[in-house]
């Protein structure tokens, strides 16, 4: 029996799965656990690395800084960060900065350092460091501390994740990756972005997609909240005055 050998002369290549592509959620739901299968073609043999990122959908996010004024602590003027990815993991085989140049990482938006974080009525952008995609803000300096706190919130909930041991190879050119996510990880579309890099440039790309949904009660919930948010407020008033009601009535009989 023979074997297929691909042609010298074809370009690398890698391929992944996920062994899910749906997270349902429900209320005893405590996160989960992805792993992600990958082969790397190459006839050449050359040596290789693969980075795994995963990033979650954006939404925006307020944050705003407490500052002291005649003695009161008062929260500033807020700032609003548009585009922020509700969740991003970046694995890779070795630390980022070994397997490619600081502009190819800003360009591919690998890593935490990298991750794009706009704040668009806050900002320009210049062209730096090779790539046009260098924030600079009217808040100045401040603008990297603004950034900053993005992140370390974003850390300290576990939304955002960096492992430069993430992926590893199994067997000879066979690679996983494991991708945990969070019980609060956000719900809606995900993306999985694999990359193969070759002299320190990426030479193969993948991509794979992600859903993290509610179901059962909760997913009616979500949906009708969604959809008819003010009936939904509404609702929730007069079950919280229901409540209070029944509460006091039944204090009032004892």
């Amino acid at each position: 029996m023979s074997t297929y050998a691909p042609p010298p002369d074809t370009p690398p290549a890698v391929s992944a799965a996920l062994t899910t592509a749906n997270v349902q959620v429900t209320s005893s739901f405590r996160g989960a656990r992805i792993v992600l299968y990958g082969a790397v073609f190459d006839p050449t043999l050359k040596p290789s690395d693969v980075v795994v990122i995963v990033r979650g959908p954006d939404a925006p996010l307020r944050l705003a800084r407490k500052t002291r004024i005649a003695g009161i602590w008062v929260n500033s003027k807020p700032v609003v960060f548009e585009g922020a990815p509700g969740f991003y993991m970046a694995a890779s085989t070795r630390p980022l900065g070994e397997i490619a140049s600081f502009s190819t990482l800003r360009r591919l938006g690998a890593g935490v350092d990298h991750l794009r974080i706009n704040a668009p009525l806050e900002q320009r952008t210049e062209t730096r460091y090779g790539v046009r995609d260098v924030v600079v803000s009217r808040l100045g300096p401040d603008y990297l501390d603004w950034r900053r706190a993005v992140v370390r919130l974003k850390e300290k909930a576990g939304l955002y994740a960096a492992d430069d041991d993430g992926v590893a190879f199994v067997d000879r050119g066979l690679f996983k990756a494991e991708i945990d996510l969070p019980a609060g990880a956000p719900i809606g579309a995900y993306s999985a972005e694999i990359f193969l890099f070759q002299d320190g440039q990426p030479v193969s790309r993948r991509m794979r997609g992600l859903t993290v949904e509610k179901v059962g009660l909760e997913r009616a919930l979500y949906v009708f909240a969604n959809n008819r948010p003010w009936l939904y407020g509404l609702a929730s008033v007069v079950i919280a005055l229901g409540a209070g009601w029944l509460a006091s009535v039944a204090f009032r009989r004892n």
